[in-house]
C-alpha cells in the first residue's frame, strides 16, 4: 500500500519520517502514553527511531497497517499519532492514536481520527473499523465517541495493556456513521459523557463530611481498611439486611476493594470508605450508575458496628448524594432496603431521602424473595 497524505480539517496526516523521532521520543516521555499504550518503558531514543523508520515503513508496505503522523499543517509541528495499526484480510481495520502533551485540550485527535476513518471507508474499501482502549481510559474513549464510534462492550482479558491482564473496551464503526468534518458529532464538551469521562478519567476524589463529633473523609479502600470491613461484615447485623457472603473473610474483603476499583475505570460506580476523625474505618457507602437511565443511581451503605449511632452515615450519605448531582450530573439517588430495616431508614429519611412505598419481592435475599422500602433524592431537594 503506497503512503498517501490526508489533509482536512485544520490537521495534516502525513507518513512518519526519521526525522519525527525526536518529538517522538520527547512525547513519550508523557505519563499517559506509557499508562494506555504498550510503548516501551522506559522510552529510548533508538524506540523513536525505530517507530518512525523500520516499524511504519515495514506496516505501508506490508499493507499490515497505515500509520500516520497527525500534524499541524501551517507549521508542520507534531501533534500525535494516528492511524491504522492493522488491516485484517476480512476489511476490518483497527484504529490506534495518541496525542502528544504539548497538543491536548484542541480536538485534534477527534479530527484525526475522523480523516483516518473517512479515507479508510472511501479510498481503502474496509467494511469496519474498531476501536479498544483499556478500561479506565477515558480519554481515549472520549475521542472514539466524538469520532463516530459505537462503544459496543467491554473484553475480559484484552490484552491493550502492556501487562495484558486489563479488561478492554472496543467499539466500532461502519461506513456512513462518521461524523461530516467540522460538526459537532457526540460526546460534545458539556455534554454528559464528557463530564463524566473528566470525573472517572482521574483518581478517585477524597469527600468530606461534618458531624458534631468533627470530619468524616470519603475515600477509596485501603489494604489497611480490610480487616475492619471483614469484622463488619461478620457482624448479624450486616448479615440480615445485606447480601454480603456468609461467613466472610479476607479474600471477600479483597475481592470487594478490587472490584471497587473496577467500577471506578469503567465508570460505573463510585464507591467509599468512611473514615472517622482518626481515618479509621467507620464504613462503606456506594453510589451506583443505572446502566438503563444516565440520570440515575442508587446508593448503597453498612456502618461499622463500632461506628452506628454517631450521624456519620446521614452526613455521608449527605456528602456523596452533593456530590453525584454535582460532580455527576444526577437527577435522582435512590435507596432501598429490606423492609424492617429501621436503622438504614432512618438514616436515608435524616439525609432527607423522601419516602415513596414498598416493592412487594423486589430483591432477592439469601434464597428468597425479600420486599424492599423505596425512598428518593432529587437534585432539587439538595438546592
Amino acid at each position: 500500500m503506497e503512503p498517501v497524505e490526508i489533509i482536512e480539517d485544520g490537521v495534516l496526516l502525513r507518513p512518519w519520517r526519521e526525522a519525527d523521532a525526536e518529538a517522538v521520543h520527547r512525547a513519550c516521555q508523557d505519563p499517559d502514553i506509557q499508562r494506555w499504550t504498550t510503548v516501551p518503558r522506559p522510552y529510548r531514543p533508538e524506540h523513536a527511531h525505530g517507530f518512525v523508520t523500520e516499524m511504519s515503513r515495514k506496516s505501508w508496505a506490508e499493507g499490515t497497517g497505515a500509520p500516520f503522523a497527525v500534524c499541524d499543517p501551517s507549521t508542520g509541528e507534531l501533534l500525535g499519532s494516528c492511524g491504522l495499526i492493522s488491516i485484517d484480510k476480512d476489511g476490518t481495520g483497527e484504529v490506534g492514536y495518541w496525542t502528544a502533551p504539548w497538543a491536548r485540550g484542541r480536538g485534534v485527535m477527534v479530527r484525526a481520527t475522523r480523516a483516518v476513518a473517512r479515507w479508510s471507508f472511501d479510498t481503502v474499501g474496509l467494511r469496519r473499523l474498531i476501536w479498544q482502549a483499556e478500561v479506565g481510559n477515558h480519554a481515549s474513549r472520549l475521542v472514539a465517541l466524538r469520532a463516530g464510534f459505537r462503544v459496543d462492550g467491554r473484553l475480559r482479558m484484552a490484552n491493550p495493556a502492556l501487562e495484558g491482564v486489563a479488561d478492554g473496551w472496543i467499539g466500532s464503526l461502519l461506513p456512513g456513521e462518521v461524523p461530516a468534518a467540522g460538526s459537532p458529532g457526540p460526546a460534545q464538551p458539556g455534554t454528559l459523557a464528557a463530564r463524566r469521562a473528566a470525573v472517572f478519567g482521574r483518581p478517585q476524589p477524597v469527600l468530606f463530611a461534618t458531624t458534631g463529633a468533627g470530619e468524616l473523609r470519603l475515600r477509596p479502600m485501603e489494604e489497611r481498611d480490610l480487616d475492619a470491613v471483614v469484622r463488619t461484615c461478620r457482624d448479624p447485623e450486616s448479615i440480615r439486611w445485606t447480601t454480603v457472603p456468609d461467613p466472610y473473610d479476607h479474600a471477600d474483603a479483597l475481592w470487594y476493594q478490587e472490584h471497587c476499583q473496577a467500577l471506578w475505570a469503567r465508570g460505573d460506580a463510585a464507591c467509599f470508605v468512611i473514615a472517622d476523625q482518626d481515618d479509621s474505618y467507620a464504613g462503606t457507602i456506594d453510589l451506583r450508575l443505572s446502566p438503563t437511565d444516565p440520570l440515575l443511581a442508587d446508593v448503597g451503605f453498612m456502618t461499622a458496628p463500632d461506628a452506628r449511632g454517631r450521624g456519620y452515615m446521614t452526613a455521608a450519605l449527605l456528602a456523596l448524594s452533593a456530590w453525584g448531582f454535582t460532580a455527576l450530573g444526577l437527577a435522582r439517588i435512590e435507596w432501598k432496603a429490606n423492609v424492617g430495616n429501621d436503622a438504614s431508614r432512618r438514616v436515608a429519611e435524616k439525609a432527607g431521602f423522601s419516602f415513596e412505598g414498598t416493592a412487594r419481592g423486589a430483591v432477592p435475599h439469601r434464597g428468597e424473595r425479600a420486599d424492599v422500602w423505596v425512598a428518593a433524592l432529587l437534585a432539587e431537594d439538595l438546592a
